[in-house]
């Protein structure tokens, strides 16, 4: 399939398009993702990462939330072969509520890459709560942002609105909040925060964490 990478926004930098997407499936693989997983790709976008994940999972245990229709359509028509959507059928919500429950699946795994990195703290708590409510006992929830407080450069974002590209908006933007502030949002809910021992992308890129079930 032959794309112009710069053709609109994909979601992040155009030359880490295939490691970002990759680095996804990694972290996946890693935390215990198998055939008969259940995905939530929250902030799917142009499919990423989902372009990686959906060939191997099983039919229907993929799904994705993108409020963007556009970049979604985008993903599925350049970069998934039709063949693989009409086998795997990944299900698909435009919602920007940041509501699980759409699908009525208790997930296994949650992954949202470089969305909290523009995420109001409010609208992180709407995905905690969506976690604690619509996934497995053994469930993961696997998140990147970016530290604040640990460079001059990010500070605790304390806005209530998305900061960058949207549905909504064409203006760039990355926000960055505290540790202590997402254990202690985790912690409220019953769940474990723990980072990731996973060097950056790109140097002050953005760090992973899981979130458990306490």
């Amino acid at each position: 399939m032959s794309h112009d990478m710069n053709d609109g926004f994909l979601g992040g930098p155009p030359r880490l398009f295939e490691a970002a997407g990759r680095e996804q499936l990694i972290v996946l693989l890693e935390h215990g993702l198998c055939f008969d997983s259940f995905v939530l790709d929250v902030g799917c976008g142009a499919l990423r990462g989902g372009r990686w994940v959906i060939p191997l999972l099983d039919p229907g245990h993929y799904c994705g939330i993108e409020p963007n229709r556009a970049m979604l359509e985008r993903g599925l028509r350049e970069f998934l072969d039709p063949e693989v959507v009409e086998c795997k059928r990944p299900r698909f919500d435009g919602n920007d509520r940041f509501d699980f429950s759409v699908f009525g699946i208790r997930f296994t795994h949650v992954v949202a890459r470089s969305v909290w990195t523009h995420a109001s703290k409010q609208q992180i708590g709407a995905m905690l709560d969506g976690f604690a409510a619509h996934s497995a006992s053994d469930g993961v929830f696997l998140a990147s942002f970016l530290p604040a407080g640990e460079s001059k450069a990010q500070e605790d974002y304390l806005g209530e609105a998305w900061v960058g590209r949207s549905h909504e908006s064409d203006e760039p933007g990355m926000v960055g909040h505290a540790w202590r502030w997402v254990e202690e949002e985790c912690a409220a809910r019953g769940l474990e925060a723990q980072r990731l021992d996973r060097a950056p992308l790109t140097e002050r890129g953005q760090v992973w964490c899981v979130v458990r079930h306490a």
